[in-house]
């Protein structure tokens, strides 16, 4: 298991489940691509590894963005905001974003 720098752990604002909102975000354009969630050892090894790891809410267990898909996102950098509550990581991906296979999440329903 990877542990979150102490630092960084203490200034996170989880939710119930212990999880932060991650917001990722293409590098070459600031489109943002999907959210998804995290625990310390996601983002710890996110940091580490710069590949995009996240906590998936329905199967109870870290995911690497790609893994199966082979669309990754390779983390170039990883910003706190002001609240703790979100992380933005900036990527480069590879494929198609989101899980039904559009360029990201947010291609499908405009509400405005």
């Amino acid at each position: 298991m990877t542990t979150l720098d102490p630092k960084i752990a203490s200034r996170l604002k989880r939710n119930q489940d212990g999880l932060v909102c991650a917001v990722a975000q293409r590098r070459s354009t600031g489109e943002v691509l999907m959210v998804a969630w995290m625990d310390d050892e996601a983002l710890a090894l996110t940091l580490e590894t710069r590949q995009a790891t996240y906590f998936s809410r329905s199967r109870n267990k870290l995911w690497v963005k790609g893994e199966t898909s082979g669309h990754t996102q390779q983390v170039h950098e990883v910003r706190l905001d002001c609240d703790g509550d979100t992380v933005l990581l900036v990527v480069d991906q590879e494929g198609a974003a989101c899980h039904t296979g559009a360029a990201t999440c947010f291609d499908e329903d405009r509400l405005l």
